[in-house]
């Protein structure tokens, strides 16, 4: 191996040596601090990831916040237009499935829609997509127990009603729930209604009774049974609006609680309110099709209704 004269060893020694300690230099300077302000940076930027990850989690996984994304998508304005049209949607479904179809058990149509709407929750719970419900403090069972009954005869005595009744007489008795609720919020609460709305109201209902007084064919218990559903009807949605608004209830975190009570009230109404013969019922493709459109139009009504309930009024 050829030994390198001293002048050329000692100028590679002193290349090498000035190089470390550029390179110590910058390290020990900027370079240094610049590492460490890219480390800072990344530490700062996944302390923040966590913090977003961590108050998305606590929207969509608390009463409150859950609460307030429904509010936030889903306006006054919105929840109406989405009740009056699934509300159109499923008298008609009912009134062809206890008409061309011919199912005449109204009591038992309520309960497969009840039975339906409480697969799909528990089908949102599953993938963790269901409101988490308030603390239990929050609201007694007394309540929930009550707007589950309630709930099971306005809806089944409803069915019952467009069974008997033409279209025209049961939008009729439909008309008459509101001004019940009213009346029945001014003397359980003292709430008062404005001249503005009332006379909104009159209209609004005028109109109704004006479009369907053609339809309109009377039938002695079909008339006594619109009659009896008004009352459940009225105290159903004042229950509802309560619950909703001073609990922090979302509509499906409360539809989830209450549909179990309703479930097993429409089974002890189904022999006293249906006729026989239930199980030889023809449950070919097409008329069981038909039954769960009819049910996922339920579905969709008790959602929707809930979230027109629960928006807040301005006072």
């Amino acid at each position: 191996m050829t030994k390198l004269p001293w002048w050329r060893a000692d100028a590679s020694e002193m290349m090498a040596v000035t190089a470390m300690g550029v390179w110590e230099a910058v390290l020990a300077g900027g370079g240094r601090r610049f590492i460490k302000r890219k480390d800072s940076d990344a530490g700062e930027t996944g302390r923040a990831l966590e913090e977003l990850r961590s108050s998305l989690y606590n929207e969509m996984h608390s009463s409150e916040g859950a609460k307030r994304q429904q509010q936030r998508f889903c306006g006054p304005s919105v929840a109406l237009t989405f009740n009056f049209a699934v509300a159109v949607g499923i008298i008609m479904a009912n009134k062809m499935v206890m008409g061309s179809v011919g199912f005449k058990f109204p009591i038992a149509l309520s309960l497969i829609h009840y039975a339906v709407a409480f697969v799909l929750m528990a089908t949102l719970k599953t993938l963790s997509l269901l409101p988490v419900a308030p603390p239990s403090k929050s609201t007694p069972f007394s309540s929930i127990f009550a707007l589950g009954a309630v709930m099971s005869l306005s809806t089944g005595l409803a069915n019952v009603s467009l069974k008997h009744n033409s279209v025209g007489f049961y939008q009729m008795a439909k008309i008459a729930v509101t001004p019940t609720i009213v009346v029945a919020e001014f003397m359980l609460f003292q709430k008062k209604v404005s001249s503005q709305k009332a006379i909104t109201l009159a209209v609004v209902s005028f109109g109704v009774a004006v479009a369907t007084v053609t339809d309109l064919e009377f039938n002695f218990f079909g008339a006594c049974v619109a009659l009896a559903w008004i009352v459940p009807s009225a105290v159903n949605k004042i229950l509802w609006s309560s619950l909703q608004q001073s609990g922090n209830w979302t509509a499906l975190a409360l539809m989830w609680k209450t549909t179990p009570i309703t479930i097993f009230f429409l089974l002890t109404l189904m022999p006293l309110l249906d006729p026989p013969g239930l199980l030889l019922f023809n449950w070919n493709i097409r008329n069981s099709c038909a039954i769960i459109i009819s049910a996922l139009f339920g579905f969709l009504l008790q959602w929707s209704g809930a979230l027109a309930l629960g928006r807040k009024e301005n006072r």
